[in-house]
């Protein structure tokens, strides 16, 4: 039996291009945590997907020059708005799941989460919904948030849930069988940017250059009670040459990125010279693919005439 028929009973070998699924919690989110891949894939040929489980509804307004009367009563619309631009400036396909933002609270003790949010919806009814959107895209390659949701914003914490749950259920024919016909993605990784490291790395060289550093107060008060993510990184994707992209799909969610914010803080020569990367965890996969990797597709990028053979 050949590779593909024992993963895809049903069906012989997937023709065309290999295919990524990036899925995120909110618009703004497919920007800031591996745009510059995205787009990297994309100009090669690969089909991607971003797939946002909410609107982005109770968003707050994060740009001071977007405060403006009506724009926060129009946000569910206007953060479509902005998600079809960025979607457009990195060249990906995107879905939306279509659950309501569930905000972040803030105080001490928090406030209770809104009722119908994402984050207290019916876990069942999440899973099955992003498993017809990978039944329908057949990605090869998934990737969402760790255990934490990369920061612990319930709907972050949700979407890995739900991401995790979905990879797993996808090619079991038994479940979910009114999502469409099984499809089993290869690889899932979990994706991490904002590693100490990464941090360290570019605030010394703005200060080695004699350029001001927004970073210090930031890792002055790293928290010694949360982990590393960059201590878990398996798979660092080189993609320096679209950072400029990712930064303009940035800039398309102007309500929630400021032009001046730290977003932006590093020059792309800096960017390109020390840190020239966007990074990922593996947590899952099917095929054999030596670590450290540089692609999302290691191991998966095989002729469909192998995958034939018995």
């Amino acid at each position: 039996m050949s590779i593909s028929e024992a993963l895809h009973p049903d069906r012989a070998p997937a023709e065309g291009p290999l295919r990524l699924m990036m899925v995120h919690a909110h618009p703004d989110d497919e920007s800031s945590k591996g745009a510059a891949t995205c787009a990297r894939y994309v100009d090669e040929g690969r089909e991607v997907m971003v797939v946002t489980c909410t609107g982005g509804e109770r968003g707050s307004i994060l740009n001071p020059a977007m405060e403006r009367p009506g724009i926060l009563d129009e946000m569910p619309a206007i953060r479509r708005e902005e998600m079809a631009r960025a979607a457009a400036i990195l060249g990906v396909q995107h879905r939306w799941l279509g659950f309501v933002d569930s905000g972040l609270p803030e105080g001490d003790p928090p406030p209770p989460l809104p009722e119908g949010c994402f984050a207290l919806g019916d876990v069942d009814e999440q899973v099955g919904a992003l498993v017809a959107v990978i039944r329908e895209f057949r990605p090869h390659v998934v990737v969402t948030y760790d255990e934490r949701g990369g920061y612990p914003h319930p709907d972050h914490i949700r979407c890995h849930e739900i991401s995790v749950a979905a990879f797993d259920a996808a090619g079991d024919p038994d479940r979910y069988p009114e999502a469409g016909a099984p499809w089993q993605p290869l690889k899932l990784y979990y994706s991490h940017g904002f590693s100490r490291a990464r941090l360290e790395a570019f605030h010394a060289a703005l200060l080695a250059r004699g350029l001001e550093s927004p970073y210090g107060e930031w890792l002055a008060n790293w928290s010694a009670d949360f982990p590393d993510p960059g201590a878990r990184v398996t798979t660092r994707v080189q993609c320096a040459d679209w950072f400029p992209v990712r930064d303009e799909a940035l800039r398309a969610h102007a309500t929630q990125i400021d032009p001046t914010s730290r977003w932006f803080g590093v020059p792309h020569d800096i960017q390109r010279e020390v840190w020239p990367t966007e990074d990922y965890e593996l947590v899952r996969s099917l095929v054999e693919s030596p670590l450290p990797e540089d692609d999302l597709f290691a191991g998966v990028a095989v002729p469909a005439e192998a995958l034939r053979a018995s």
